[in-house]
């Protein structure tokens, strides 16, 4: 009996720990869907007078693995935002539920940028 109340004990303990390494694993996908879409407003940049919009700069809507949807919410000659939005099971990542990334570079917020 006592065998089963330390598993009942490490269970409750490893299972949220696990959860919320899984939730911050996924957050690579926002990560790589932002910095593709930063290079590719860059390209269409090059040629263009604006940064573009998600079609015309050639974004997908979505990350990779689909945890997050991808917008541009700011556009202009000079700067964009790019914006991932968790989505499904990934919005449980409550820290991390919107992460942006701007032409300087700087991720917001920070913390999420798995550089802390």
């Amino acid at each position: 009996m006592i065998v089963v109340a330390i598993i009942g004990i490490l269970a409750a303990i490893a299972y949220p720990s696990y959860q919320d390494y899984v939730l911050r694993g996924k957050r690579s996908d926002a990560l790589a869907a932002l910095s593709q879409a930063a290079q590719l407003q860059e390209k269409y940049r090059a040629s263009n007078p604006t940064y573009g919009t998600l079609a015309q700069a050639g974004i997908s809507a979505t990350s990779p693995d689909n945890y997050y949807s991808i917008t541009v919410p700011t556009n202009t000659a000079t700067d964009y935002t790019i914006t991932a939005t968790a989505v499904g099971s990934q919005t449980a990542d409550t820290a991390c539920l919107t992460i942006s990334l701007n032409r300087a570079g700087t991720f917001t917020p920070a913390s999420c940028a798995g550089r802390n």
